[in-house]
């Protein structure tokens, strides 16, 4: 569970800040650019994990090295309006690989979801075999991504 936030500590800020660009940098450089001895500045990271500021650390891998060169953002909007639709419907793109991102969201659909598939055909066949198979959805929408000025996605 998070802790009091690191806004009104702004050495903490300052490496959550630099840890979300670069996650993998030395502790040693860290500390050199926040200002404070390799010690302290690792007894505050570990201080911010412990909190649950930082969450973990993974490394962003290109979509290309996952075969993933068609990126779409879909709505979804659910015909049953009740709690076990809504897990039922979570469950499933927890068990789909092509979906990368599930957000429940306020408006006139329920669900935005970020989708990565090889090509147009294999969106396709995501569309129609698990999509398609999930019987309360109501409505898609789906948004191809042409290109991305900026992605600050770790």
């Amino acid at each position: 569970m998070l802790q009091p936030t690191p806004e009104k500590d702004p050495v903490s800020a300052r490496i959550l800040q630099i840890l979300s660009r670069n996650g993998r940098i030395p502790n040693q450089q860290l500390a050199a650019e926040i200002g404070l001895s390799p010690s302290a500045c690792l007894r505050r990271v570990q201080e911010l994990e412990r909190r649950g500021a930082i969450t973990g650390y993974r490394a962003v891998i290109h979509p290309a090295a996952r075969e993933a060169g068609f990126t779409a953002y879909v709505t979804v909007g659910l015909s049953q309006h009740s709690n076990e639709a809504q897990q039922s419907f979570e469950r499933a793109c927890l068990a789909a690989p092509q979906v990368r991102e599930c957000h429940n969201i306020t408006g006139s659909v329920e669900y935005l979801l970020r989708v990565e598939v090889r090509d147009l055909e294999s969106y396709r066949r995501f569309h129609t075999e698990v999509l398609g198979a999930f019987p309360q959805i109501s409505t898609i929408t789906t948004h191809v991504v042409m290109g991305s000025a900026k992605d600050d996605r770790a």
